[in-house]
């Protein structure tokens, strides 16, 4: 077992008030916008950004410098913030993530630019990190559905919003905007921060991790690149080029020893014994197959939109809305409903088997569909996921020691986000392979029929939205039903993703809400604001 971490000497204890409450809300909030609205913000301005700093074959390091970089810190700050206090690990992140947002917009090359991405991903993941631990470390259990709500819910507006302010920035003030529009965000996130957050510092007199560090990044690193190969420029790579088996052994190598080391020091940078808690293991697990699905089902349905209906990029974003309404819905409505009830199971379970619903209804898509019954789909599909994601979260917090809050919710958040790089990438094979195929009988059947065009077959990766809907009929209609039939059906794959998640959920303890914030509980704050 860790020892607790002691608090500075003649540190002041904070009086947790609701209005110190609410003022550290507001900077955590400002914190997980700028994170959550640059994994989506930068899409629709990629095309731009790449063609003019010359990385179009390249491109896919700008997406994976930031994952790969959200993925490897997620587990640093959680740990360092309870040996040393979340003050100054979430004004470091701050910091990075406006640093690196500024260096984006300056950026001058290719290079620069993941550069950059990479330094704003080190940042970013301290704030997901941090801001959900310190919820639990200012507002009891019991209370903290009412604020982990609108939490959850701005991932989903940002989901939506990050596109469309992305294409309207790129077409006004130019793609640099993108960036820089994080730096005021920012800069504010951090006055308001350095006032707001008094948390208390700690010491430890446990020594650092670094061997599991060192191997956790090695993994995570590995992982995310063997599941990003594709989209890396390396499009010629396949598994008969030694240098992916190879970095998938020195991945397995690197999980393994990582295993080994963390059963042997002090201080785990992930405790392997959290995974004896059964409601850890559970909701861990649960946010695995959340990542995996959630993320590969949202992934293609902007360019499905794009391909049918021949929205553009900004179009598509506004059509996604649905999805959002659905999930600020529940995300807040269920926020609520668990302290009043403070119960938050049922949530889960209902969460899930929504979710399932939502993305079994997708297999259902067609090229010529109404938008509204789109819509419907979706919008269900928002109304599971906002059951889920800051509930599962609760649920975890709610469950392991006061002084292991950021370790439980940064590991429960890395294996989301490793869920959701691999998840991602399966799905995204399964949907190539089955569109390649289609093309290919696309090709034969106009061939057959004379009416295939000059140079013989299609090449999907080729294809813009634009250009499908300049094509003529009947292959414009040909490739548009291609394109369909290859991402329906890919939806069922996720489907008994998510029903072993649902069946998990079943097994999930109910554990009574604590009525102790988490500082008060270690005895660094004094509630001053009414409990249950």
């Amino acid at each position: 077992m860790s020892h607790a971490p002691t608090v500075d000497a003649g540190a002041p204890v904070v009086v947790l008030t609701r209005r110190t409450i609410w003022l550290i809300f507001g900077a955590l909030m400002a914190g997980m916008l700028l994170s959550s609205l640059d994994q989506t913000i930068v899409g629709t301005a990629m095309p731009t950004i790449v063609g003019e700093l010359h990385g179009v074959e390249h491109q896919g390091w700008v997406i994976t410098a930031y994952i790969l970089a959200i993925a490897i810190v997620m587990p640093l700050y959680g740990k360092f913030g309870d040996l040393w206090g979340r003050r100054w690990p979430f004004l470091v992140a701050v910091a990075l993530f406006t640093l690196g947002s500024l260096l984006g917009g300056m950026a001058q090359s290719f290079p620069e630019l993941v550069a950059a991405r990479g330094v704003q991903g080190l940042g970013g993941g301290g704030l997901m990190i941090l801001s959900q631990a310190i919820i639990a470390d200012i507002v009891p259990a019991s209370e903290r559905g009412k604020y982990m709500g609108p939490m959850g819910a701005l991932f989903g507006i940002s989901a939506v919003i990050g596109p469309l302010l992305g294409g309207w920035l790129t077409d006004g003030p130019g793609w640099r905007w993108t960036f820089w529009i994080n730096v005021p965000v920012g800069v504010a996130a951090l006055v308001v921060a350095w006032f707001a957050l008094k948390l208390p510092t700690h010491r430890s007199q446990r020594p650092i991790d670094v061997g599991g560090i060192v191997f956790m990044v090695i993994a995570t690193g590995g992982i995310v690149l063997l599941t990003s190969w594709k989209s890396l420029g390396n499009a010629s790579y396949d598994w008969s080029d030694w240098r992916l088996p190879a970095l998938l052994v020195v991945t397995l190598v690197a999980v393994a020893v990582f295993i080994v080391v963390e059963n042997r020091v002090a201080e785990p940078l992930i405790p392997l014994r959290l995974f004896k808690n059964p409601t850890f293991t559970i909701t861990t697990l649960i946010g695995l197959v959340i990542g995996m699905g959630m993320f590969s089902a949202m992934a293609m349905l902007p360019t499905f939109l794009q391909m049918s209906t021949g929205a553009g990029i900004t179009e598509s974003g506004w059509l996604m809305l649905p999805m959002m309404a659905g999930l600020m819905l529940t995300a807040i409505g269920s926020g609520f409903l668990i302290s009043r009830i403070r119960r938050y199971k049922a949530f889960v379970v209902v969460g899930l088997i929504i979710t399932t619903v939502g993305i079994a209804w997708l297999t259902q898509i067609t090229g010529e569909m109404s938008m509204w019954l789109f819509g419907a789909m979706i919008f269900v599909l928002g109304l599971g996921l906002g059951l889920l994601m800051q509930n599962i979260v609760l649920a975890v917090q709610n469950s392991v020691d006061p002084h292991e809050l950021g370790t439980a919710t940064s590991s429960n958040n890395f294996f989301r986000e490793i869920g959701a790089a691999v998840g991602t990438a399966l799905f995204t094979t399964i949907f190539t392979s089955r569109l390649t195929d289609n093309f290919t009988d696309l090709a034969a059947r106009l061939a057959a029929s004379g009416g295939a065009p000059a140079g013989g077959g299609f090449d999907g990766a080729s294809l813009t939205p634009d250009q499908v809907q300049a094509l003529p009929e009947p292959i414009k209609t040909g490739v548009i039903d291609a394109f369909t039939n290859a991402l329906a059906p890919t939806f069922w794959y996720l489907v008994p993703l998510v029903l072993v998640g649902l069946v998990l959920s079943l097994f999930l303890r109910e554990v009574t809400l604590s009525d102790q914030a988490g500082m008060v509980a270690r005895g660094e704050a004094r509630a001053d604001v009414p409990q249950h």
